[in-house]
């Protein structure tokens, strides 16, 4: 098992003591897992089956009504209490405990669309009668995958810019620094807006658009932290043997810059899912029919009249930012070396 060095020990210890970081990174934890597993806690669809001695995972393949005793070769409704009844007689049906999906649409409903909070649905349903739990979970998934992949890319990018700049200086840092001063004055929005008339959004596009103009975060610290160490004299001893630059780079100097690098993260990751919730609430973001946080917020603001749907949608961005600050403080504090001793 790989052993933490003692300055990593020190740092996790100073992490620790930070209690509102330190229980912030557990709930946070806690919470992505739960949304990784959205589509066996929230699924319209059994998680398992058994029909006549056979064993099936509905929530996983398709399988035409024609399985279960029906005459349809369709794929099979759930929802439909004859063919519920039907395999309950030959059988038994394990639900997910949310039995909805975020695009599943709840029928039985006595009251009109958004209907308030009930037993069938815990925190109500939107406009189009979606279940608004499913939606959260679901939609704090994609916000968090489209959060983590938006801040690893950017950090790439921004790491190998930084570092090349620092470390080379001269002509290689003026060009680059007046390159990232034009890119940075690109009006990112408007652009995102240009192109969405153009190409359908999709998960992917927008990670893509984002990354092109969303990288420049940390240049500038990782470009100052290879220009403060470019001259030290280990760095000059290692040019001076015929070390290569990508290894000085790389295992000399690239640790000192990790530091404000890990320091950023957090917050980066937290600028990164306000991305994508600003553009789905503009209508901007990831296709119609999508569960997004921004979708719901934007739910929230177009129906005053059910105020669940905004109080929800709030209370899931704010807790989640929250954390996510809370945790960039608490790291921030455990890489702070006034704080060593």
């Amino acid at each position: 098992m790989m052993q933490m060095s003692h300055i990593n020990r020190a740092r996790w210890a100073r992490f620790r003591t930070n209690r509102r970081g330190y229980w912030s990174l557990w709930i946070f934890a806690v919470l992505f897992i739960v949304a990784l597993l959205a589509n066996v806690l929230a699924n319209d669809k059994p998680l398992l089956v058994s029909y006549q001695g056979q064993i099936y995972l509905p929530f996983v393949n398709n399988y035409s009504e024609t399985t279960f005793g029906g005459e349809l070769q369709t794929a099979t409704d759930f929802q439909d209490p004859y063919v519920v009844r039907n395999i309950e007689d030959h059988g038994w049906i394990l639900w997910a405990p949310i039995r909805h999906s975020y695009k599943s649409l709840n029928f039985a409903t006595e009251v009109p669309f958004p209907s308030p909070p009930s037993r069938k649905n815990w925190l109500g349903t939107d406009s189009r009668g979606s279940d608004v739990l499913a939606q959260v979970l679901y939609g704090f998934r994609i916000s968090m995958l489209f959060g983590l992949m938006l801040s690893l890319c950017s950090c790439l990018i921004g790491i190998t810019v930084g570092a090349v700049q620092g470390y080379y200086g001269g002509k290689v840092d003026l060009v680059g620094q007046r390159f990232i001063e034009v890119w940075s004055g690109m009006p990112t929005l408007f652009l995102i807006i240009m192109l969405s008339s153009i190409v359908q959004p999709s998960f992917w596009w927008l990670l893509l658009i984002t990354v092109m103009f969303g990288w420049m975060t940390l240049v500038g610290v990782v470009r100052a932290e290879f220009l403060r160490t470019r001259n030290f004299d280990y760095v000059r001893a290692a040019q001076a043997m015929g070390v290569s630059d990508r290894q000085i780079m790389l295992r000399h100097m690239l640790p000192n810059a990790m530091v404000a690098t890990l320091t950023f993260l957090p917050f980066i990751l937290c600028g990164s899912i306000t991305t994508l919730t600003s553009l789905d609430f503009l209508g901007f973001g990831l296709p119609l029919g999508s569960p997004s946080l921004g979708t719901l917020l934007l739910e929230g603001k177009n129906n005053l009249q059910a105020p669940w749907l905004g109080i929800t949608a709030f209370l899931v961005v704010a807790v989640l930012l929250s954390l996510l600050i809370f945790i960039g403080e608490a790291v921030r504090d455990a890489f702070d070396p006034g704080k060593a001793y």
